[in-house]
């Protein structure tokens, strides 16, 4: 992965964290990570805890941030909140799955789109 990419990734992930905290969200994760992958940000909604995949792009050449979220991918978030859940010992009433796109311009700031219950 080239700088640019990683610095566009972890310029996205701070903008999605603010947007959470500014939503009332709590966040009490970020980038979570077990031999089995890594949690973007994990937080709180009232009494729901959101396991969150953030997707940053600075262009639409590759599509929707969204799109990038594949199957697999799901299958393992999935497997990686169980793991999550039972290592933390936290025990919600309800989870979520949620993504955040984030579109980084070229100048100013970025777009955050909060996709609640994404899959």
């Amino acid at each position: 992965m080239t700088m640019t990419r990683l610095a566009v990734g972890a310029y996205g992930e701070r903008c999605a964290v603010r947007h959470l905290i500014e939503a009332e969200m709590r966040v009490v994760a970020r980038n979570w990570r077990c031999d089995q992958g890594e949690i973007d940000i994990i937080a709180w909604e009232r009494d729901v805890l959101a396991f969150c995949e953030v997707k940053s792009r600075r262009g639409g050449a590759y599509g929707w941030p969204g799109e990038a979220v594949t199957a697999a991918k799901v299958r393992r978030l999935r497997r990686l909140a169980l793991r999550w859940l039972r290592e933390s010992g936290t025990h919600p009433r309800e989870i979520r799955f949620d993504v955040l796109e984030v579109y980084v311009a070229r100048t100013g700031g970025a777009l955050v789109e909060h996709i609640r219950a994404a899959f």
